[in-house]
């Protein structure tokens, strides 16, 4: 397993830390908008554009390189510490989830699906970013550096938000 420090001084401080962060977040927003405006929908539509272009773009990340990935990911989240092979299983899981937002099937378990996986996932990244653990964040596969942090808790509680919102609509 990789190894981690405590966060170096300043890491994660200055917006350009997370520029390629910023740069997913905003293509996935217009992205949504897009598919959002195609399909002649409102804010649900533009949610389910969001969600799938976000979750696929994040997906191919870990893929490129699904070791590196599990390196990363096995030192904070809890399942995979336990589990190593979920690691290996996680990028597609997201994929799965991402082709399922765009597509439209089986919204209460795409939905329901995406609430647990983020949401059991905020609990390792919560507790990571309690230590002060300074790793580079596996949500962007082992290619790009942008630490995990305070934004990366952030991130996968909008995910979650978004899905519950989506979740409650439906039932």
């Amino acid at each position: 397993m990789a190894t981690y420090h405590v966060r170096e001084e300043n890491r994660g401080s200055q917006v350009g830390d997370y520029w390629p962060l910023i740069a997913l977040v905003g293509t996935s927003c217009l992205a949504g908008a897009a598919y959002a405006t195609a399909l002649g929908g409102g804010l649900m539509v533009w949610m389910h554009g969001f969600m799938g272009v976000f979750l696929l773009i994040f997906a191919v990340l870990k893929i490129f390189d699904l070791k590196g990935f599990r390196r990363g990911f096995r030192m904070y989240d809890i399942l995979a510490r336990q589990v190593p092979d979920y690691a290996f299983v996680y990028p597609f899981i997201e994929l799965g989830l991402g082709l399922l937002y765009l597509s439209f099937l089986w919204p209460v378990f795409t939905y329901a699906a995406t609430v647990i996986v983020f949401a059991f996932g905020t609990i390792g990244v919560l507790r990571a970013v309690r230590a002060g653990l300074d790793i580079d964040c596996p949500c962007m596969g082992s290619i790009l550096s942008v630490p995990l942090s305070t934004v990366t808790l952030t991130e996968d509680l909008a995910m979650v938000a978004m899905a519950g919102v989506m979740l409650v609509s439906v039932l």
